[in-house]
C-alpha cells in the first residue's frame, strides 16, 4: 500500500513526504529573486549600467543626426524642385524655343503647364556656410500657378508689380535670411545677390518650400545673360518623376542641362560618401571602445557577486539556471539602457532644433532613421561581451569555495 500522502512524526515535527521532496525552485521562491526584483532592489548598481548604455546611444545618434543634417538641408532646400523641370540652353538663347518644342512632343506624360522664365543668382545660408539659390522672373499668372504647385497657403504681402525691382520669398526663405516685408532680397552692394536695384520684399509666401520670385520683366531688363530657362510642370509627381527621369536620358550629351530633384540626390550622396566612410569609422571605434568598457563594468558588476551565486548553486540553483537568470539581467540592463538613450535622443534633437536650427530655417531630422538605425549594434555587442566574460567566469565557478570564503 502506498504511503504518498501520509503525515508521518519525526522528532515531535510533522512531515509530509511530498513537501520534503520539494526544491527551492518553486514560484514563491524564485519570485523574489527574479532578474527584474533584483535589478530594482539593487538599483545603485543597475543605474550606473544603464545610464553608460543611455549616453553611447545618444552619443552616436546625435553625431548621426547632426551630420546627416547636412545634406538633409540640402534636399529640403531644394525640394521645390520635385514639382518641376528645369531646363537651361547651356547659354544659347536660340535653343530654348526648341528644347521646349521636343519635350512638348516627346513626352512620354501628359504636360501641364511650361513656363518661361529668368533667372538671377542669390545665396541662402546653410550649416556648413552660403549654398546658391536662384531668383526666378515670372509673369503674374506664371507665378500664381507656381506659387499653388508649390503648396502656398496665401501670401503675407502681394504679388510684384510688372518691371518693379520687388520680389516674393517664402517663409523659410524669410527666415534663413531674416527678411521682412520691405527688406532687400537684391542689390547693388550684395556681391552674391546682385541687382543693379535694391530688390525688395513685397510678399511672404506661406508655404514650406523654399522660394525666390522676382518679376519676368524686371529680370530681362536688369540681369544677363538674356537667356530664357524653361519650367515643366507634368499633372501629377508620379507623372513628374517619370518626366524627370525620361528628360535626363533624353537630353544627355545635347545642349540643354537639366535641373530634377533625382539629380540633386545624387549628387548630394556623391558630395557626401568620403565623409560617411569616414564617419563609419569613428562610429565603429567608438562601438568597440563603448563594447569593451561595458564589459570590464558586466566583469566588475559580476564579480562582486560571487558570493550570491555561490549560495545560490549550493542550495540547489544549477549552473544553467545561473546563466540563465544573468543572461536576463543583461538582456534587460542592455534593452532599457537603449531605449532610454533613444528616447534622450529624440528629446535632444528637438531641443536643438526648437533652440539652434529653426530660428535660422536649418533643418534637422529629429526621427531621422538612419541615425537611430547606426545605435543598433551597440546593444548587440554589449551583451555578446557581457554574455561571454559570464560564461567563462561559470566555466571555473567552485560554489563550495565561494561558502567556504576562500574566494571572498
Amino acid at each position: 500500500m502506498s504511503n504518498r500522502g501520509v503525515r508521518r512524526e519525526e522528532g515531535g515535527v510533522k512531515v509530509s513526504p511530498a513537501s520534503s521532496r520539494r526544491t527551492p525552485h518553486t514560484s514563491r521562491i524564485l519570485r523574489p529573486l527574479s532578474a527584474p526584483i533584483y535589478l530594482l532592489r539593487n538599483a545603485g548598481k543597475t543605474i550606473p549600467l544603464v545610464s553608460v548604455i543611455m549616453l553611447a546611444v545618444m552619443l552616436v545618434a546625435g553625431i548621426i543626426a547632426m551630420i546627416n543634417s547636412i545634406p538633409y538641408s540640402i534636399r529640403v532646400i531644394y525640394s521645390y524642385s520635385k514639382q518641376m523641370l528645369g531646363v537651361t540652353p547651356r547659354g544659347d538663347p536660340t535653343q530654348t524655343p526648341k528644347i521646349i518644342a521636343e519635350i512638348k512632343a516627346n513626352s512620354p506624360v501628359p504636360i501641364e503647364r511650361v513656363i518661361v522664365c529668368r533667372g538671377a543668382s542669390a545665396q541662402v545660408k546653410s550649416i556648413v556656410g552660403k549654398w546658391p539659390f536662384t531668383v526666378v522672373g515670372m509673369t503674374r499668372p506664371d507665378m500664381e500657378y507656381y506659387l499653388r504647385r508649390q503648396g502656398s497657403r496665401g501670401v503675407d504681402g502681394r504679388l510684384p508689380r510688372s518691371g518693379a525691382a520687388e520680389a516674393v520669398v517664402s517663409r523659410p526663405v524669410a527666415t534663413n535670411l531674416g527678411l521682412k516685408l520691405g527688406s532687400t532680397v537684391q542689390g547693388p552692394t550684395l556681391n552674391e545677390s546682385y541687382s543693379p536695384q535694391d530688390v525688395k520684399v513685397v510678399g511672404i509666401a506661406d508655404t514650406d518650400q523654399w522660394l525666390m520670385l522676382g518679376d519676368l520683366e524686371y529680370q530681362r531688363e536688369n540681369h544677363f545673360p538674356p537667356i530664357d530657362l524653361a519650367a515643366v510642370f507634368a499633372r501629377t509627381p508620379a507623372e513628374q518623376a517619370v518626366l524627370d527621369q525620361w528628360a535626363d536620358k533624353r537630353f544627355k550629351g545635347k545642349r540643354a542641362q537639366i535641373w530634377a530633384f533625382h539629380q540633386i540626390e545624387k549628387q548630394t550622396k556623391e558630395m557626401f560618401e568620403t565623409l560617411f566612410k569616414i564617419l563609419n569609422v569613428v562610429i565603429g571605434t567608438l562601438v568597440v571602445v563603448i563594447t569593451f568598457m561595458m564589459g570590464m563594468l558586466m566583469n566588475i558588476y559580476q564579480s562582486q557577486r560571487l558570493v550570491e551565486f555561490g549560495l545560490l548553486q549550493a542550495i540547489g540553483y544549477t549552473k544553467r539556471q545561473l546563466m540563465s537568470r544573468v543572461i536576463l539581467e543583461s538582456v534587460l540592463v542592455v534593452f532599457l539602457g537603449w531605449l532610454l538613450g533613444v528616447v534622450l535622443t529624440f528629446g535632444l534633437l528637438n531641443l536643438v532644433k526648437a533652440q539652434l536650427m529653426d530660428p535660422s530655417g536649418f533643418a534637422l531630422n529629429t526621427q531621422d532613421p538612419v541615425a537611430f538605425a547606426y545605435t543598433v549594434p551597440i546593444p548587440f555587442a554589449i551583451l555578446i561581451v557581457a554574455i561571454g566574460t559570464v560564461f567563462l567566469r561559470f566555466r571555473r565557478f567552485d560554489p563550495v569555495g565561494v561558502v567556504e570564503r576562500r574566494l571572498v
